[in-house]
């Protein structure tokens, strides 16, 4: 079932809004606030991940089959250009999403499924 979708551009100004929102999916999903907290952090580190591979947009969908599933994808074509922080980045996620995989075509990182 899904809760939430948003069509984004990426750019750091509109990551405290994508925040809110999805702490108030958090709330609906049943999360408790450390989950929350957690989830949060992956999908704001999810989207600069985008953003570093040269995204402008990125779409966000949070949907609810066991426990809160959220995909995180870029819109349009990335440069590929991922930095020395993407490594961390993944590290992160993987420590605190239940589970987490990553889609790359061609080399280049397009979108994020997260699990919580």
């Amino acid at each position: 079932m899904t809760l939430l979708k948003l069509s984004i551009p990426l750019g750091n100004e509109i990551l405290t809004t994508v925040r809110l929102a999805t702490g108030g999916v958090c709330s609906l999903a049943g999360l408790d606030i450390d989950r929350s907290e957690d989830c949060k952090l992956c999908i704001t580190e999810s989207l600069l991940l985008l953003l570093h591979a040269g995204y402008s947009a990125a779409r966000v969908e949070f949907s609810r089959e066991e426990g809160l599933l959220v995909r995180v994808e870029g819109e349009g074509m990335g440069t590929g250009k991922e930095g020395a922080e993407t490594e961390i980045s993944e590290a992160l996620l993987g420590a605190l999403a239940g589970s987490v995989s990553f889609e790359r075509k061609d080399g280049v990182l397009t979108a994020v499924m997260l699990t919580f």
